[in-house]
């Protein structure tokens, strides 16, 4: 970018702009996935929603390429394009909760770690995601499922409002009432509309869960699935729990025996009261012994953190993802013979489940194209080393290929890897594309906002 630019952007915004010969631009560039080594024009570190409305009107009267960072997060590296400007929200990280009436409005550069510390004092939450470290708007934005999905709904269920800046450079508010069409879109559209710079979110009760891992020898893997397959969805709501593969880590609470061994399990969360748990999870037996089971009642910001040590910033990733309505013997056999395959010792495959709540919304109340999904699956093929990328990589696509004739077809689209069809943007989308199109041209004609899973805008 030309300097004089450059010096331009920092005269006109609050919050810093680093450029490639600041000290701060390679720490800057790097995000969760360390597969990503791109080099973007500047950072932009938006300090409000004045800076993103004088950010996007530079980057567009300028005819610059830019994209948007909330948590960095994302597997294919959207938030980071070469020779572009990223509009970095991480200075827009708070929190305001107001008990009485149950809501919650979050900076567009909020972590679910902060989201999760500010409504848990007053003994409420949101159903999102698994991790603390991962960002509110890049999961809200893509649907968002989570330990609560059963319970709860979708992170787009609780979603009332939000703050948006427009490919123009406006500020609108979006919400049943103002805008709904936009409103409509941002619940599973992804960040195709504008940059969203606060939430409001409908809470919940949320204090003190049981959380519980149960693990068995990967040998057992069949008969396993085919259990969870049936106990799940007709277990209580309180109940969630999401089937995994994956070599167990060294440290507590895993005993030592059990370090380095290929196992299947079953991650728990109970919300319901916490003398009935242990009857509730008593089951675990009957597809065969486990070789561990683990309960214990914790806040649920602490269970939120439970695997960001195992999995921190800056490893190899590499994921791919499909909705399920079922998991047939043939899939099962599919999920066995990779599991026994794990290329490395973090990589693993995911099975969450997104019935209860989630299929109570009328499939046309929002744009999440699966309301009839059972599970959302994920494949993430990870290492420290970037030697072992290609294999990683390689092992994600052969067993996506294997299971994907078992899938709906289309995935949650924050699963959804960089070098992907076009295809699999609308397969994700279904029916709701042609409509996502002609809000995509009435909020963005131009297609301002592409450095993401795209929808073209259609007039």
């Amino acid at each position: 970018m030309d300097g004089n630019i450059l010096e331009d952007m920092r005269g006109a915004l609050r919050g810093p702009v680093i450029g490639p010969q600041d000290p701060d631009y390679d720490p800057a560039r790097r995000i969760y996935n360390a597969m990503i080594d791109r080099r973007p024009a500047a950072f932009v570190r938006c300090a409000d929603a004045g800076d993103v409305m004088a950010a996007i009107d530079f980057v567009r009267e300028h005819d610059l390429e830019f994209a948007v960072r909330g948590g960095g997060h994302s597997g294919p590296g959207l938030c980071v394009v070469d020779d572009a400007v990223t509009l970095d929200l991480a200075p827009m990280r708070w929190v305001r909760v107001d008990p009485v009436a149950r809501t919650a409005r979050v900076g567009g550069g909020s972590l679910l770690a902060d989201l999760d510390h500010a409504t848990h004092a007053f003994g409420l939450g949101v159903p999102a995601g698994i991790m603390s470290t991962t960002g509110v708007g890049g999961l809200t934005l893509g649907g968002g499922h989570g330990h609560l999905t059963r319970k709860y709904g979708l992170t787009v269920d609780s979603l009332v409002a939000a703050d948006v800046v427009l490919a123009d450079g406006s500020f609108v508010t979006a919400s049943e009432s103002e805008h709904p069409d936009l409103f409509w879109a941002l619940r599973g559209g992804g960040g195709n509309f504008g940059v969203v710079t606060s939430f409001r979110f409908r809470l919940h009760p949320v204090g003190t869960v049981i959380a519980g891992v149960t693990l068995w020898p990967v040998a057992q893997t069949r008969e396993v699935l085919r259990w969870y397959r049936e106990f799940l969805p007709q277990a209580p709501e309180d109940l969630n729990g999401f089937f995994a593969a994956l070599t167990v880590p060294p440290g507590p609470p895993f005993p030592e025996e059990i370090h380095g061994r290929k196992m299947c399990g079953v991650v728990w969360c109970w919300t319901g009261d916490p003398e009935t748990a242990e009857n509730i999870l008593a089951v675990v037996r009957e597809p065969g012994p486990p070789a561990f089971h683990f309960t214990a009642p914790m806040p649920y910001p602490v269970l939120q953190t439970m695997f960001d040590e195992l999995i921190p910033t800056g490893l190899q990733w590499y994921w791919r993802g499909d909705f399920f309505d079922a998991i047939p013997d043939d899939a099962i056999d599919v999920h066995a013979k990779y599991a026994e395959n794990l290329p490395t010792d973090l990589s693993t495959m995911h099975l969450y489940p997104v019935d209860g709540a989630a299929h109570r919304v009328d499939a046309q109340d929002t744009a999440w194209g699966y309301r009839d999904a059972m599970w959302s699956g994920v494949i993430g093929g990870i290492d420290p080393d970037p030697a072992n990328a290609r294999a990683i990589r390689q092992w994600c696509v052969d067993y996506w290929q294997d299971l994907h004739p078992h899938s709906m077809g289309g995935a949650y689209v924050n699963f959804i890897g960089a070098d992907e069809s076009r295809d699999r943007v609308e397969a994700t989308y279904r029916d709701h594309y042609d409509r996502l199109g002609g809000i995509k041209y009435r909020y963005d004609p131009h297609n301002l906002f592409h450095a993401n899973q795209n929808i073209k805008p259609t007039a």
